[in-house]
C-alpha cells in the first residue's frame, strides 16, 4: 500500500515536473521573442524601411520577412495585442540585425524613427532644383515643397519671398524626421539661418551696408564669376563696390540665371537683351534674389572681402581661370579687347 502511494506521489511529481518544464520552455520561448530576438537579419546587416500613412501590422510584417527570419509572426501578433499595438505610426525605421517584438512594436507604436539626412550643394541653382534636392529622400514630394517655396504669404514670417526663399537653406548636410512637414522643415531650415547667421556675422554684413540676404545674393553670384578661391574674395569686393556706387552689376552668371540656360559658354549681345530682373546689365542694383544656393564659406568671403577700389573685372585672356582687376574703365577696357580677340578665335557651338 505504501508502495502504491509513493508511486502515485512520484508519478504527480513527475507530471508536475512536466508542466513546469513544458511552461517555463513556453514562457523562455515568449520572453526569447519578445526581449531578445524574433527578427534576425538574414544577411547579418541593419535594414530601413519607410512606413506610409494608413499601412497595417501585416503590411510591416510582409516587408521585414524580405529582410529578416521572422521567428513567429503569431507571438509577433499576440505581443502586439498585449502592448496594445494596433498600427504603426508613419515614418522612416532603420532596425539592427536582431531585434525582439518588443523594441519593434514600442518603436513603431510610439514613432521613434531614425533621421534621414538631406543633404543640397551651392550648385543648386533654381527653386524647383532644390525642392528636388531637399526632397529626394523625405516622404514630401518636391511640388508640395516648391509650393511653399513660392508661397509669398507663407513666406512673410520668414521675411522673405518666393526670390529670396533659397536663402533660408543653406547648403549642408542635415538631419531630418523622413515625414517632416513643409512647415516644420521651414522651421528647422530658420533654426539653422540664425544658427549661421551670429550676431557677429550680422555685424559684418551691417558694417558693409549690406542685409544677410544681400550677402548671400553677392555670394551667388560670386561662384558663378569663379571658381577660384583666392579671386573670390576679391570679386566680392567688386560687386560690393558696384553696389555702394550705384552701378549696374553687369554680372554674367545672372544672365545665364535669366535665361534660364546654365551651361552657356558665352554672353552675346543677345542674351544682354533678355528681359528679366536678373539682367544685371539692365537693372541696377542687386537682383532680386540669388542666382544659387552659395555656400557658407562663400558668404564668409563676402563679409570678409578686402577693401578695394576695383570696378571692374575681365577674364584673362589666357584663360587660365584668373580675371583683370581694374579701378579705371580704359584699362578695362584695353583687357576686354584682349580677352575678346582671345574668344574670337575659338569656335562656339553656342
Amino acid at each position: 500500500m505504501r508502495v502504491k502511494k509513493r508511486y502515485i506521489l512520484r508519478t504527480i511529481l513527475a507530471i508536475l515536473c512536466i508542466i513546469m518544464l513544458i511552461a517555463a520552455s513556453f514562457a523562455m520561448k515568449h520572453y526569447y521573442r519578445l526581449e531578445i530576438s524574433n527578427f534576425r537579419s538574414l544577411d547579418g546587416e541593419s535594414h530601413a524601411y519607410n512606413i506610409y500613412p494608413g499601412s497595417s501590422i501585416d503590411s510591416v510584417l510582409t516587408l521585414m520577412e524580405a529582410d529578416y527570419d521572422i521567428g513567429s509572426h503569431q507571438d509577433f501578433k499576440l505581443h502586439a495585442r498585449h502592448l496594445h499595438f494596433n498600427y504603426p505610426e508613419p515614418g522612416h525605421y532603420e532596425f539592427g540585425n536582431q531585434l525582439g517584438n518588443r523594441e519593434l512594436i514600442e518603436r513603431l507604436k510610439f514613432g521613434h524613427q531614425t533621421p534621414v539626412k538631406i543633404t543640397w550643394n551651392n550648385y543648386v541653382r533654381t527653386r524647383e532644383d532644390l525642392a528636388g534636392k531637399v526632397t529626394t529622400h523625405l516622404m514630401m514630394d518636391s511640388v508640395t515643397l516648391l509650393q511653399y517655396l513660392e508661397d509669398d504669404e507663407f513666406l512673410k514670417q520668414y521675411n522673405l519671398n518666393k526670390e529670396t526663399s533659397r536663402c533660408l537653406f543653406i547648403p549642408n548636410t542635415y538631419e531630418v524626421y523622413w515625414n517632416i512637414s513643409p512647415e516644420r522643415l521651414f522651421e528647422r531650415m530658420n533654426k539653422e539661418y540664425n544658427a549661421f547667421w551670429t550676431e557677429e556675422r550680422r555685424a559684418k554684413a551691417d558694417s558693409i551696408g549690406l542685409t544677410p540676404v544681400e550677402v548671400a545674393i553677392i555670394a551667388s553670384i560670386v561662384e558663378g564669376e569663379s571658381h577660384n578661391k583666392r579671386e573670390m574674395p576679391i570679386i566680392a569686393s567688386l560687386y560690393i563696390n558696384r553696389v555702394h556706387k550705384g552701378m549696374l552689376l553687369q554680372a554674367c552668371p545672372t544672365i545665364k540665371y535669366a535665361v534660364g540656360d546654365f551651361k552657356l559658354k558665352r554672353i552675346l549681345y543677345r542674351h544682354l537683351q533678355v528681359d528679366s530682373p536678373y539682367n544685371t546689365y539692365k537693372n541696377p542694383g542687386l537682383p532680386p534674389g540669388p542666382i544659387r544656393c552659395p555656400a557658407p564659406t562663400t558668404m564668409d568671403m563676402v563679409l570678409n572681402a578686402p577693401k578695394t577700389n576695383y570696378l571692374y573685372m575681365c577674364a584673362s585672356p589666357e584663360l587660365n581661370n584668373t580675371h583683370i582687376f581694374s579701378s579705371a574703365y580704359g584699362n578695362h577696357a584695353a583687357a576686354a579687347r584682349q580677352y575678346r580677340h582671345t574668344m574670337d578665335t575659338i569656335h562656339w557651338d553656342r
